[in-house]
């Protein structure tokens, strides 16, 4: 090597010398540290003792997520039963609890595995089971937290209602998790709560998804409000007696003003919905209301069971949309 490009070289700072080393191709080793970096730094940003892993505003940082090789995401379709149910039971929790994030991974793939193949198998430890993929959901490491999200989808498909004792915990890092920006995450998030109002019934989970219609992110409360609506109608005429028309109506038109575009319309979806079912189905009687054709009317029951204001609003919803569909008939 020449003296003139010996000086070049010794010019250079010591990342470009490394870049030129590295020259051959084989960048791996600074990708992985970069990854590791990366969470790292998710770990100092998160302050101790706080599971909301959201900003000032209530907004969820934006991390770039990087690729590891060591996780596959499996959709559940393509999940295989586990070779041996006795050891995998055996180490389940242990698993589950483990520091090495590639085996809590796979832990959690065991889980979805029992769930489908052997769900009768995991019912007695199905408390801890959840309270682990809690504990996972937290997790700032994005590939334990999104095998954890797929998990707890395939758990509601799985058990239903049997897991409502222990909802709440997992629901709030779901609506968290499908509050943020980190895109990949966010939509195995949604997913999660679409399988949620699919499989557990609208009676369990309605009061448990209401306190969020309050909550102080925008985010949150419009992610749960698409969940009301979505569950509202899996309702049958005595699921819809037991909770009320009216509380149902009061809770649809109380989001008609919310802040985000989402919860608007969730609002607006679901109120059609209660008109329709309420128009079919002459549940009057179970709210102390004549049958006399006049009072009995969507317009009038409206009037009677919410403020002025709020049958306004939801009048000149239902109105605007009957008028909508008149129109294109």
């Amino acid at each position: 090597m020449s003296e003139k490009a010996l000086k070049d070289l010794n010019m250079l700072p010591e990342s470009g010398r490394k870049n030129k080393n590295t020259s051959n191709g084989s960048l791996k080793p600074e990708i992985e540290q970069t990854g590791e970096n990366l969470e790292d730094s998710q770990k100092k940003v998160s302050s101790p003792g706080v599971e909301n892993p959201m900003n000032v505003n209530g907004v969820g940082d934006s991390v770039p997520e990087v690729g590891n090789s060591e996780v596959e995401y499996i959709e559940s379709e393509n999940l295989k039963d586990v070779e041996d149910l006795e050891m995998s039971l055996k180490t389940l929790l242990a698993g589950l609890d483990s520091k090495d994030w590639v085996l809590v991974c796979e832990a959690l793939n065991d889980v979805r595995r029992l769930s489908i193949f052997h769900k009768e198998m995991m019912l007695d430890i199905l408390g801890k089971v959840v309270t682990l993929i809690v504990k996972s959901l937290k997790n700032p490491r994005s590939a334990v937290c999104k095998t954890a999200i797929m998990t707890s989808s395939d758990i509601f498909k799985a058990y239903g209602d049997d897991i409502i004792d222990s909802l709440d915990p997992m629901l709030v890092q779901l609506l968290l998790k499908a509050s943020q920006d980190k895109r990949f995450v966010c939509e195995a998030a949604e997913r999660a709560l679409v399988s949620m109002t699919t499989w557990v019934s609208p009676v369990s989970l309605l009061p448990k998804l209401q306190p969020y219609f309050k909550n102080r992110n925008p985010r949150i409360r419009a992610k749960a409000a698409m969940c009301f609506s979505r569950s509202v109608p899996r309702l049958d005429i005595e699921g819809i007696k037991a909770y009320g028309i009216d509380k149902l109506i009061e809770v649809a038109a109380s989001q008609l003003s919310d802040q985000l575009p989402e919860s608007r319309e969730a609002a607006r979806g679901l109120l059609v919905e209660l008109q329709t079912m309420y128009e079919k189905s002459h549940i009057l009687s179970a709210n102390g209301v004549s049958d006399d054709r006049e009072v009995t009317s969507w317009e009038n029951f409206c009037q009677t069971k919410l403020s002025p204001l709020s049958a306004q609003a939801v009048l000149r919803v239902t109105n605007i949309v009957r008028e909508g569909l008149v129109l294109g008939s």
